[in-house]
């Protein structure tokens, strides 16, 4: 049985894809050479065979696959690569007739998932999620699977080896599910600790590669990976932004969304996603510059709405303005803004987008307080933040963030600038 890992050196790749229709063949066959180069895979030929239906045994057919192997000798290519799921049965049966390894795009994915991780909780989920794919294909694996096994304490008298490991992997499932759910109580109980302490959460979503990590970076200095590969990073991180209003805003970054993401891995990352939908504002970047916005932005919202964060507000962030062929052709609103999070340009309005859009929890007012009233001044130091305080002859004149509870009594004290 073959590694689903490739190796730390480069080797060299095929890609092939068999358009029935289902999808744009041509436009996910760029996006796998992509994720094959992220996986550190030198892709040396591509084909795509148009079929009414994927062949049961080989996904391709044995006729073009031994056409196929022909290219693969000549190309000195060491891995296939296709862009479908394939059941073990396929695998084993294409591997029979081209002699190379052979993987599917799940499995590409849950490998540059596997080298990307890097908390604990991303490293289980991947995990979690390679081992749900695996249980299902091990009965197709090849006769390596099904030879007797022994052992005290390990297996039955007469127990196959492929029902040692489905056991096995069962058993892992079970405990990496349990592991994942001790962390999720961690996770929601520190969400609703911010809920109570009243701290507003800003969520980064967008298809993998759009810049998610350095518009992070250039707001708050996160220090966050950004490479120019998809799925450069995977774990969560947050982080306080000032907003101009005074207000602080916990910004938090996601996983990269990406087409036909896997079934097993949306559900592993579940509790990471689901940080967006317990947020009070979506940011949704977008690359303004490549060919296929509109649908990487179809493919965000439409996971976003699976995940259950249609009421939640959300800003478009177009990214990539400053290398867009006609960044011009999207109109900036009070929910649409265009920027270059390398360059920082365009924060300002982005800024204040984001305070116009979140809930208002508190709002910054200048006050003219009396000295009868000094009390008050107390209740909004400690319920907001003060900026600046003059003593004036009639009382105090201060600049202030007064929280939502306070509001109605501040105004009676309001002054104009």
């Amino acid at each position: 049985m073959y590694e689903n890992k490739l190796d730390e050196v480069p080797v060299k790749a095929v890609l092939a894809s068999v358009d029935t229709g289902e999808f744009d063949a041509e436009t996910s066959m760029k996006e796998l050479a992509e994720l094959a180069q992220t996986a550190n895979a030198e892709v040396v030929g591509t084909v795509i065979q148009k079929k009414n239906e994927y062949d049961s045994a080989t996904c391709m057919g044995s006729g073009r696959l031994e056409e196929l192997k022909g290219q693969i000798e000549e190309l000195g290519a060491e891995i296939l690569i296709f862009d479908h799921e394939l059941t073990g049965v396929q695998t084993r049966n294409i591997e029979n007739i081209v002699n190379i390894r052979v993987i599917d795009r799940t499995t590409l994915i849950l490998d540059i998932f596997a080298q990307r991780a890097r908390t604990k909780e991303g490293k289980l989920q991947v995990e979690l999620a390679q081992q749900k794919y695996r249980l299902p294909r091990l009965t197709g694996m090849g006769t390596a699977l099904s030879r007797l096994g022994g052992g005290i304490g390990t297996r039955g008298p007469g127990e196959t080896k492929l029902e040692t490991d489905k056991r096995h992997i069962r058993k892992r499932i079970s405990y990496l599910e349990e592991e994942l759910r001790n962390l999720k109580k961690h996770r929601d109980f520190s969400r609703s600790r911010r809920k109570k302490d009243g701290i507003l959460c800003v969520a980064v979503v967008g298809y993998t590669n759009v810049g998610k990590s350095t518009l992070l970076n250039s707001l708050t200095d996160a220090g966050v990976l950004a490479e120019n590969k998809l799925f450069a990073t995977l774990d969560i991180t947050s982080r306080a932004l000032e907003l101009p209003d005074g207000r602080t805003v916990m910004l938090i970054d996601t996983v990269g969304l990406i087409s036909r993401l896997p079934h097993n891995l949306v559900e592993a990352f579940k509790s990471t996603l689901e940080e967006a939908c317990s947020a009070d504002l979506i940011l949704h970047v977008q690359d303004l510059s490549s060919p296929y916005m509109d649908e990487q932005a179809e493919v965000a919202r439409n996971l976003l709405s699976e995940l259950g964060c249609d009421g939640i507000p959300q800003i478009n962030v177009m990214n990539k303005c400053d290398i867009a062929l006609n960044p011009d052709m999207v109109f900036e609103n009070s929910t649409t803004v265009r920027i270059s999070a390398k360059h920082k340009y365009g924060f300002e309005k982005l800024l204040e987008c984001i305070s116009e859009n979140l809930p208002e929890t508190s709002r910054r007012m200048k006050l003219l307080i009396p000295y009868s009233d000094t009390a008050f001044t107390s209740r909004i130091r400690a319920e907001g933040k003060i900026f600046s305080e003059e003593y004036a002859e009639n009382g105090i004149i201060i600049d202030a963030l007064v929280d939502i509870k306070l509001i109605s009594q501040a105004e009676k004290f309001m002054i104009s600038d």
